[in-house]
């Protein structure tokens, strides 16, 4: 393949030096994930598996602004309306991408750098080190389209600390590179401009990985969410929300902005895809591997793409971006506990989600 072909795919899949190097290829479309380059990079990660040649994994973008501003949703949107069977090919693929970078037995590096949202947070938490920058911008946004923080987003956001995780899944508030340090979520803060000098000499000595980073690292400025841990915990504390948002409401009737904020953008939500949401994050630390939190979520998602809230979320934002979603039902109280219940029931076993057979 020569080196013009090569440009045009959306993932570039190469070795350098000592390295397997994936590099995401659609600038236009901030390298949203489409299922040919899900497929494409769970390839290459099978052919490198055994590769005595390739000791480590880097995930990266080619240009642009966005590391990975998650699925091509527009797409996945469009097939549920015309053929759902693509859509739910595209989830099941992702879903065996992120499953294998997870069990990889090769150590992998994401770097960050900029917009890294939903699938591309998928791809990148796997990885045992993860990189932001000053120009990340890191959020799990699902709800605003009527679904979930997936992705093994149960997974991870569970692991936070106090009520952090119902914080980012309600509300899909964007973190910087340095709240990502503070929270956990990025292991290394570098600066972007350092960024090609720690490629170039983790390919070369992928042994010394954890040191280049730690010498390459800067300082981050403040992580401004430490400034509202407390609130956080306080004011999401509940596992309902309805009472998430009477407290949120309490708090702004006692003069707290920050409170009448975060209410205002939760009611701008999907109610079913905000309560799908939280007892997704009760459910996943019960899920004792990480093919089990995949194998729920899936099927989670194959319920919520047939909802009508995920068709209405897209049109809203992405295609006619009037933001103005007409969710279904548009109040929390309308949804019980068996509706959202009824989104965890297992798959028939035909149709159940299954990790690559090694």
């Amino acid at each position: 393949m020569s080196d013009a072909e090569v440009a045009t795919r959306d993932v570039i899949a190469v070795k350098e030096g000592l390295a397997g190097r994936l590099r995401l290829n659609r600038p236009r479309a901030l390298h949203s994930l489409n299922r040919q380059m899900v497929r494409d990079m769970a390839t290459a990660l099978h052919e490198w598996r055994d590769d005595p040649d390739v000791r480590i994994i880097l995930i990266d973008h080619s240009e642009g602004r966005g590391f990975c501003a998650g699925g091509d949703v527009v797409t996945i949107a469009q097939d549920v309306d015309g053929h759902e069977s693509a859509a739910r090919a595209f989830f099941f693929d992702e879903y065996r991408l992120n499953h294998l970078e997870y069990t990889y037995p090769k150590p992998g590096v994401a770097f960050m750098d900029g917009v890294t949202m939903g699938g591309g947070v998928g791809i990148a938490c796997p990885c045992r080190y993860r990189v932001a920058t000053e120009r990340t911008v890191l959020a799990m946004p699902e709800t605003t389209i009527g679904i979930f923080p997936d992705v093994g987003g149960g997974r991870y956001l569970s692991r936070l600390r106090g009520r952090m995780a119902q914080f980012l899944a309600l509300t899909g508030a964007r973190l910087d590179g340095a709240e990502c340090l503070k929270l956990r979520l990025a292991t290394h803060y570098v600066p972007s401009d350092r960024l090609d000098e720690a490629k170039e000499r983790i390919m070369a000595q992928p042994f010394r990985v954890a040191a280049i980073l730690d010498e390459l690292s800067a300082e981050p400025p403040r992580a401004r969410i430490a400034d509202n841990l407390e609130r956080i915990d306080r004011y999401f504390a509940a596992d309902r929300l309805e009472d998430i948002i009477a407290a949120l409401d309490a708090g702004a009737a006692a003069g707290d902005e920050w409170a009448a904020k975060e209410a205002e953008t939760i009611r701008a939500k999907s109610p079913m895809a905000c309560k799908v949401s939280l007892k997704l994050l009760q459910e996943s630390p019960y899920q004792l591997h990480f093919v089990d939190e995949m194998r729920m979520e899936y099927g989670i998602m194959v319920r919520m793409i047939r909802h009508p809230d995920f068709k209405e979320g897209v049109r809203a934002l992405l295609i006619d971006k009037d933001n103005r979603p007409n969710w279904s039902p548009a109040r929390p109280e309308a949804i019980g506990e068996r509706d959202v219940q009824a989104f965890f029931e297992p798959l028939p076993p035909e149709e159940e989600w299954r990790p690559f057979d090694f």
